[in-house]
């Protein structure tokens, strides 16, 4: 398919990777886009791997199944990158989003021979220190949406899911959830690959 953007999500239960492909779908519905967000599970209790599905385009589309050769993939819990292999499928004119405190030395190994670009972002150093909690869907959000240009940074951070609406007033989303962890996702993804 031309032109749909694929991204896999790879978290635990209870991470919020799912809610995060399910914004994300959300919010490019909003500005136009044609969307598909929707979660895959294994055992579902808290704690277990789950992967998520975005497919965003400009056009429709009519594939229903699981992305299995995406442009980006999004690890939410960096301990799956021993225990799934993440990069299976994944583009390498694409890219990987990794929730780590770890550096680009200690990432890369993990990896598997992955080609492509590497983003790295502590999204639990993010959400602590704007949100006071761990909920890392927040920033990984922000990061992705950067990462794979899926719109303007403006256009993200003033969108309202509870109203389902561009908010001028910046709305209360962003406001009660996390607008300065969004932000803060946005600027400090880093490109280490």
């Amino acid at each position: 398919m031309s032109n749909v953007t694929e991204i896999r999500w790879h978290g635990r239960g209870g991470q919020g990777a799912k809610t995060a492909a399910l914004l994300l779908a959300d919010v490019a519905f909003q500005t136009g886009k044609y969307v598909q967000g929707f979660p895959e599970y294994g055992p579902e209790r808290m704690g277990a791997p789950i992967t998520a599905y975005n497919r965003i385009s400009d056009k429709e589309i009519r594939v229903h199944s699981n992305i299995y050769d995406p442009q980006y993939v999004v690890v939410v819990d960096e301990s799956l990158l021993e225990s799934v292999d993440v990069t299976k499928g994944l583009k390498k004119d694409g890219a990987i989003l990794v929730n780590t405190e770890k550096t680009k030395e200690e990432i890369i190994p993990h990896l598997k021979g992955y080609e492509g670009e590497v983003y790295i972002i502590d999204a639990k150093k993010v959400s602590l220190a704007t949100m006071g909690k761990y909920f890392p869907n927040t920033p990984l959000l922000a990061a992705i949406v950067k990462v794979a240009d899926i719109m303007d940074e403006e256009t993200f951070l003033w969108w309202n899911p509870e109203t389902g609406r561009m908010n001028p007033m910046h709305g209360s989303y962003m406001l009660h959830y996390g607008d300065t962890s969004a932000d803060a996702g946005l600027k400090t993804v880093k490109f280490v690959y």
